[in-house]
């Protein structure tokens, strides 16, 4: 079984963060676990691992979990907006055409 297999057979981020001997605080694990853990898997996807040894992807995955750690001990959840809603949320407003309803008239033809 790889680290990959593992890794997806835990159920909480404290039990991933021990299997990669990864030291936390648990007030930061508490309130940013999901955060944590999507960009530790954005990492992932944006460099999946090469052909290496089972030793170096272990080390692979205990790196990217310490830095998405470390992105949400130095910010927050919605400095970061790892997630689509809180990215949307400050995505620019559509200016689109707009008609108020006060604006319109019925005209008598």
């Amino acid at each position: 079984m790889t680290i990959l297999d593992e890794l997806r057979r835990l159920s909480s981020a404290e039990e991933i963060f021990a299997l990669l001997e990864v030291p936390y605080e648990p007030d930061v694990l508490r309130v940013a676990r999901l955060h944590i853990l999507r960009r530790m898997g954005d990492y992932l996807r944006k460099e999946p691992p090469a052909t290496i040894t089972e030793a170096e992807l272990r080390e692979q995955c205990r790196g990217y979990l310490r830095t998405a750690y470390e992105d949400f001990v130095k910010s927050s959840p919605l400095e970061q907006r790892v997630f689509k809603v809180l990215k949307d949320a400050v995505k620019p407003k559509h200016s689109g055409a707009f008609v108020s309803l006060d604006s319109l008239s019925l005209s008598k033809d």
